[in-house]
């Protein structure tokens, strides 16, 4: 029998696997509220199982399949785990404290296969897709780690799909994981509170649109012209700017009156951050007539990478130009730079590139 990831099942799911084990069906939601609600690791805390029935469930499923290898907490208090899957493929996930909200922004795939330039995970060329059940485990290892399992969370906690990976090559996996963590009978973290990053994969923003309660949309840009993207980011050759903003255009269809499109603009020092290319994007974003917002992040940088981060009066001018021309623009500070835990940082580094690790518990 194939083993079942219990993280990545639903309750539907569950339902129907403890029937085939000849188990009455609200043994299903005994285990989804262990493991989703509670935050159970291990088949022996699930105390109001039969033994028996725990002994049989060790035989053909797996309640954690992630293996936390090392913890690295940043002295801004964002902490970085890096994972091993079964088959010792690395999975990197990161957890943000703020004072109103925590932030866990976990990976899609292990390693990524688009190769933009400006970025660490790029260096690893994609490993392969991660499951449902390991995009879910992150965020239970993260809240576990950060309060205690199955401690209930003092504030809102908040996703984002920017780890590792290209979230929409990965598609169909990530919004069953995303329905599994909004379930109010487990995590309970909503689409609404859910963020999905892209570096521009134009079929699947119109296939997005069309999906009930599905998460916020950000697009990775990078460029305002399409030969410095193609240059930066090698998917643009698939999906050009104009594709890819049409395809955005049909995604604001969608939004909810408040809501805008997120880009998401790496800003990396005499590349892509003149005052010209601020015009450049502006004319951009104004000639599709987007309901938009663009952030600005300034290039965290990182060996082997050739890059170094815009000034922050580079930064500022820039923005200043966007805001003139009336696209709402904000810069994002970084978090976890000190261990490669920011923006374009992920790429399983261990011990010795970070000088703060910490052992996991």
């Amino acid at each position: 029998m194939t083993t079942v990831e219990l993280a990545g099942s639903t309750r539907a799911e569950l339902s129907e696997f403890v029937q085939k084990l000849g188990e009455p069906s609200y043994r299903a939601q005994q285990i989804f509220t262990a493991v989703q609600q509670r935050r159970v690791r291990s088949f022996n805390e699930i105390t109001n199982l039969p033994k028996e029935f725990r002994a049989k469930l060790n035989e053909c499923a797996a309640i954690s399949t992630l293996r936390l290898e090392s913890r690295y907490i940043s002295t801004d208090g964002t902490r970085r785990y890096l994972m091993k899957t079964h088959d010792n493929r690395p999975v990197e996930t990161v957890f943000i404290p703020e004072e109103r909200r925590d932030t866990i922004c976990f990976s899609s795939q292990s390693g990524c296969p688009l190769q933009c330039t400006f970025c660490l995970t790029a260096q690893l060329g994609l490993l392969r897709n991660l499951t449902a059940g390991e995009i879910v485990e992150q965020i239970i290892v993260a809240l576990n780690d950060a309060y205690g399992e199955g401690v209930k969370t003092p504030r809102g906690t908040n996703l984002v799909g920017m780890g590792a990976g290209e979230p929409f090559l990965n598609f169909e996996t990530l919004l069953k994981a995303i329905r599994i963590m909004g379930d109010e009978e487990g995590l309970h973290i909503v689409a609404n509170r859910v963020t999905v990053s892209t570096a521009g994969v134009a079929p699947r923003i119109r296939e997005l649109a069309m999906v009930p309660d599905r998460p916020h949309l950000a697009i990775s840009l990078a460029a305002p012209t399409d030969d410095l993207r193609n240059e930066l980011m090698p998917i643009n050759r698939k999906w050009p700017l104009d594709e890819l903003l049409d395809a955005c255009k049909e995604f604001e269809q969608s939004l909810k009156p408040a809501e805008r499109l997120t880009f998401e603009y790496v800003m990396l020092r005499g590349v892509n951050d003149s005052d010209e290319q601020a015009r450049q994007l502006a004319n951009l974003m104004n000639r599709h007539s987007l309901r938009a917002k663009v952030n600005l992040i300034p290039h965290n940088p990182a060996e082997p990478l050739p890059y170094q981060p815009s000034t922050e009066e580079r930064v500022e001018s820039f923005r200043k130009i966007l805001e003139a021309k009336g696209v709402q623009t904000f810069v994002r500070k970084p978090r976890g730079r000190d261990i490669l835990a920011a923006c374009g940082q992920l790429a399983a580094r261990g011990a010795s590139t970070v000088p703060n690790q910490q052992q996991p518990r």
